[in-house]
């Protein structure tokens, strides 16, 4: 039963996985540490903005973008002002 659907990044989804081989290329290509990428998560959801979606948050963990243009590559639907842009940029850097 589908209690809740929400998007996670490759870090946040390994523990929701039963098969090895696909746990293993999760954990190949996450940028991140599952707890470091709830942490990310949380601080932008901090920013508190209608703009970013649970969607927007799970491709910035799993992308870790490194300048404004990769996030206006992540925020297609939108656009962001250069405020938000540096608050996410400022945000994503603590974690590299």
């Amino acid at each position: 039963m589908i209690i809740e659907t929400k998007a996670l990044s490759m870090a946040e989804s390994s523990e929701y996985l039963e098969d090895e081989e696909i746990k293993a290329f999760m954990k190949k290509f996450a940028k991140l540490k599952k707890a470091d990428a709830e942490k990310l998560r949380e601080e932008i959801e901090k920013l508190d903005s209608i703009k970013i979606k649970n969607e927007n948050i799970a491709k910035i963990i799993d992308l870790m973008p490194e300048d404004a243009q990769d996030i206006a590559k992540i925020f297609n639907e939108v656009s962001l002002d250069e405020n938000e842009t540096s608050k996410i940029l400022e945000i994503v850097k603590k974690y590299k």
